[in-house]
């Protein structure tokens, strides 16, 4: 089982939606990982692909940043004063934007997975190496990684 972290290079509160749409690659790279190079899958995706989901769909229904939809925001934030102030959400919108909202959810996810898939395998060698190294030291820090990328970006295999 394997852990990736991302350090913030500043704090941020605002994200462009060029930021949001690679976290969505980024969150698929585990799955396309285990997909090429161990040719199956496990769980071990499990929360990747939740969060995934979960960003694909603030995208779509919270920051109004589909082509599809439009800059509209879908479902309205309540609190319910007797479930101990929990927010929920209430559905505003028709069964027919409901399916078109699955629908850009589930474009938004696969293609980045597509575009996970094209770019690891690309990188093949470089996705080995930095296995490798993982295997040795367990800890890379950023110029370890850097440098492992440096070393094998000449050697791109063909799709």
């Amino acid at each position: 089982m394997g852990v990736t972290m991302q350090l913030p290079t500043d704090d941020r509160h605002n994200y462009s939606k060029e930021f949001l749409y690679n976290n969505l690659a980024i969150l698929m790279g585990g799955r396309v990982a285990e997909e090429l190079v161990l040719k199956h899958i496990t769980t071990g995706a499990g929360n990747d692909i939740e969060r995934a989901t979960d960003l694909a769909r603030k995208m779509v229904c919270e920051w109004g940043m589909s082509e599809k939809l439009g800059p509209l925001t879908f479902g309205r934030k309540e609190e319910e004063i007797f479930l101990g102030r929990e927010l929920t959400t209430k559905r505003d919108f028709s069964d027919q934007v409901a399916l078109e909202i699955d629908l850009e959810i589930k474009r938004l996810v696969t293609e980045n997975y597509e575009r996970a898939k094209r770019l690891l395998t690309e990188h093949m060698r470089s996705l080995k190496a930095l296995a490798e190294a993982l295997l040795e030291k367990e800890v890379l820090d950023a110029p370890e990684i850097d440098q492992i990328l440096m070393q094998n970006s000449s050697q791109t295999v063909p799709a």
